[in-house]
């Protein structure tokens, strides 16, 4: 084995029911939401009563094998095969990706003792109803409460499944957050990205979502900023033309055009408008965003204060580094991100059971030591780091 210790992974994930997104939902809101349809003798998701394919089989079963990718992702085809190749044959739908005890007793032979839990599917859905907010809002609404009853936030101080939080509209947000506590969530999701609203967007470092930031600052939970579809499909319009965001089936030019822009673009957002100064405890993971974008937030940071040191309160790569951990691609250029990242804000996270992820998540100390980290550091980065995130670190109150 690759270590002979146990570790948290701080990037699992689950494949959504096929009523997550409708099991709660009102239903009066349900054609503005999500539905399921049969056309052309093929079962389709609607989102927002249009067909979506942003995961191509929604229903997950078949579904691809964990770690089937492996190669691609580290930017190996020599025989130039296509996606469904690379696939390889689908396999049934294995119960651990749906059932939190099957899932502990994989968990236990993977020698994994506690990991972040996040969506597959519904990470991309907020994109998809940006023009309807009232249906975002309703649509997460529903989609936490089916999350706390199929997996729990916090199941046997093990697992821990991250509600999706829409900052589309304040007070819903702070109502789900307070819905997370109270089921002793441990992290909560938030989109990557500007805030899209119909026509408007802004940046998530806006005051007017201060009050959102404010109840998890206090709470002293996690925020995980995870990958998904973010909205940057219209920069890449810019470019291609408009087309529908499908993960595993875009142009080469997307990958390089928005690969590494969302989270950059997203940290320095936040620096730059001041969140972390007026929230100085908040802990944000950025997970399967990959570390690449690291070095240039670092580079672009510096240079912002040295040209307008009167725009920061405080150096802003030392904000980085003491608010931000990253989980980075066991593709990535690991010894450039811990130049950039000291090694407590480093996390292991293996994307498991994602085809782009890896088959044994604890192999990522072996991507680990090819780039030269010690072992005390492959143990705090594997063993350690998630498990503080997991803590609740709430304010503490005056007495009266």
């Amino acid at each position: 084995m690759p270590v002979d210790y146990t570790c948290f992974d701080a990037d699992n994930h689950y494949y959504e029911a096929t009523d997550a997104f409708t099991r709660y939902i009102e239903p009066e809101m349900a054609k503005r939401c999500m539905q399921w349809a049969e056309i052309d003798g093929k079962t389709r998701l609607l989102v927002g009563g249009k067909i979506n394919r942003f995961i191509p089989k929604p229903t997950f079963d078949p579904v691809a094998r964990p770690g089937s990718l492996d190669e691609y992702f580290r930017g190996r085809n020599p025989d130039a095969k296509d996606m469904a190749a690379m696939f390889g044959t689908l396999e049934p739908i294995d119960p651990a990706y749906r059932e939190r005890d099957v899932r502990l007793a994989t968990m236990d032979g993977q020698g994994i003792d506690g990991c972040f839990l996040f969506p597959t599917l519904g990470v991309g859905m907020e994109a998809a109803l940006e023009h309807d907010p009232e249906a975002v809002v309703a649509a997460f609404r529903a989609f936490n409460r089916w999350l706390d009853d199929d997996w729990g936030f916090n199941y046997q101080n093990r697992i821990f499944a991250a509600p999706m939080i829409s900052f589309v509209d304040v007070d819903a947000a702070v109502a789900e957050v307070e819905y997370a506590l109270d089921h002793d969530a441990r992290i909560v999701c938030f989109k990557g990205g500007p805030v899209f609203a119909r026509r408007d967007s802004w940046s998530p470092g806006n005051p007017r979502f201060d009050p959102i930031w404010a109840r998890v600052h206090e709470a002293g939970v996690t925020v995980g900023i995870h990958s998904g579809d973010s909205g940057y499909g219209r920069i890449l319009a810019m470019w291609e033309g408009a087309s529908e965001n499908e993960a595993f089936r875009r142009s080469a030019l997307s990958g390089i055009v928005t690969g590494d822009r969302v989270p950059l673009d997203t940290y320095a957002a936040l620096i730059c408008h001041g969140v972390f100064d007026r929230f100085p405890r908040l802990r944000i993971a950025s997970i399967e965003s990959g570390s690449s974008w690291t070095p240039p937030l670092v580079k672009k940071l510096r240079r912002a204060y040295g040209q307008m040191p009167y725009a920061f309160q405080r150096d802003p790569v030392e904000a980085f580094r003491e608010h931000v951990w990253v989980a980075p691609f066991y593709e990535d250029n690991l010894v450039a991100l811990k130049e950039a990242l000291p090694i407590d804000h480093i996390l292991f996270g293996s994307d498991w059971p994602h085809a782009e992820g890896l088959a044994e998540p604890r192999s990522f100390a072996d991507d680990l030591r090819r780039f030269g980290y010690r072992e005390d550091e492959i143990y705090t980065i594997m063993a350690e780091n998630g498990w503080k995130l997991a803590e609740r670190r709430a304010l503490m109150r005056a007495q009266p």
